[in-house]
């Protein structure tokens, strides 16, 4: 019973397979029994020419968009956000003031330095008229000594008094500079309670890309306030494998597309690459430089990349699906209209572009088969789609 159960689902899928190749024959408008030279049933085929094209070797990566430059602005100073001059979106210039911090207690410290640095200034001016009176005391008594009035020891005493005030002075005039830095320390602090947009002067204005804080915050000394973007150029960032990463190189030139802008193409350069390769994933960074002068492309975007490696001008190239893989080895079934077969040829294949393939070897002339070839054997009798069935047979056609 079970031999016969499977003899008759035998004879069911060979019905099946005849019966879809009579409908394919006949939507194509031949007869589905031609049977070739040596009796076997000729196979329904679709066929294309074989071309000549410009065929380019061209890596497709994906990545996102980076601005060339981004950077936070906080404040070096603690104390409460008094007034913000910019909010997300706006354009600031390069030394534009973008924040303030309360600054009372800062102008109080400077006008207590400025006090400090009088009184230093003023004690030095003290000691200096103490040295002078020491020093013309040392000579008077210098002079009596060589006279014989006055004693050695009264020379001593006025040497050590003049060199008593001569250190003082020198002590009085480092706590002038000791007030003076104090001074200038304090001006500063007092400065950073303005907060600055600085840069360096590549480009003169740039985006402020976020907002952290509001208005009446209490700070600490680097905390984010806003966040300052330059996209007059962007950066693309891609991974590469292992594969492609030696056939890109610095300068090559790079094609962007995304889907936010449909039907525009951007120009960009790679300018950085990864000197390694991530152990896990085996792929490297690249960087690819875009201008941006209109400001179309955003930090964040979702991009394509087209990278060529290599261009082939005026090539042989039959469409992928023409190519197929007997013992191991490439090749496509050629038709030879004469003997309506399929001839297979083995070839061998160069770049591949979309649809299309280039043949490298040999030189093929004529078309090949794209669909149906998986029912084909070398020199297989075949039916193209499209074509006569038959030759005309002389017969008169019924008007």
């Amino acid at each position: 019973m079970k031999r016969v159960l499977f003899y008759l689902g035998v004879v069911a899928v060979v019905a099946t397979v005849v019966y879809f190749t009579i409908q394919a024959t006949w939507r194509s408008g031949k007869a589905p029994a031609r049977r070739g030279s040596g009796g076997a049933v000729a196979v329904a085929v679709e066929v294309a020419p074989v071309q000549k094209k410009d065929m380019a070797d061209e890596g497709r990566f994906t990545g996102s968009l980076l601005p060339r430059s981004r950077f936070v602005v906080a404040p070096k100073v603690a104390g409460r956000l008094n007034k913000l001059a910019c909010d997300v979106g706006d354009t600031v210039s390069r030394g534009q003031v973008l924040a303030e911090i309360e600054d009372e207690e800062f102008v109080q410290d400077v006008a207590q330095a400025e006090a400090d640095l009088a009184i230093a200034r003023a004690t030095l001016t003290e000691s200096m008229a103490m040295l002078d009176i020491g020093r013309r005391e040392f000579e008077r008594v210098k002079a009596m000594r060589q006279q014989k009035v006055s004693s050695e020891a009264e020379v001593d005493a006025a040497q050590a008094q003049y060199k008593s005030r001569e250190a003082k002075t020198e002590v009085s005039k480092a706590q002038v500079l000791q007030k003076e830095a104090a001074l200038k320390t304090s001006r500063i602090r007092l400065a950073y309670t303005k907060i600055q947009a600085l840069w360096d002067e590549t480009t003169p204005t740039r985006l402020v890309g976020e907002r952290f804080q509001d208005v009446g915050a209490m700070l600490s000394a680097n905390t984010p306030i806003l966040s300052l973007l330059d996209i007059r150029m962007v950066i693309a960032v891609v991974e590469v494998v292992e594969r492609d990463y030696f056939r890109i190189h610095v300068g090559q030139e790079a094609l962007i597309t995304t889907g936010a802008l449909p039907g525009q193409t951007f120009r960009g350069k790679v300018v950085r690459m990864a000197p390694a390769l991530d152990a896990e994933t085996r792929q490297a960074r690249v960087e690819i430089e875009i201008p941006n002068p209109d400001l179309l492309l955003k930090p964040g975007m979702f991009v394509r990349t087209q990278i060529q490696f290599s261009q082939h001008p005026n090539v042989l190239a039959v469409p992928a699906s023409a190519i197929v893989s007997r013992e191991g080895a490439k090749g496509v079934f050629l038709i030879d209209r004469e003997g309506q077969k399929a001839v297979l040829t083995r070839v061998e294949t160069g770049i591949t572009q979309g649809d299309f393939v280039e043949i490298a070897s040999p030189t093929l002339v004529g078309d090949v088969v794209t669909m149906g070839h998986h029912l084909l054997e070398d020199g297989s009798p075949v039916l193209i789609a499209g074509a006569e069935a038959d030759k005309p047979s002389g017969r008169k056609e019924a008007k």
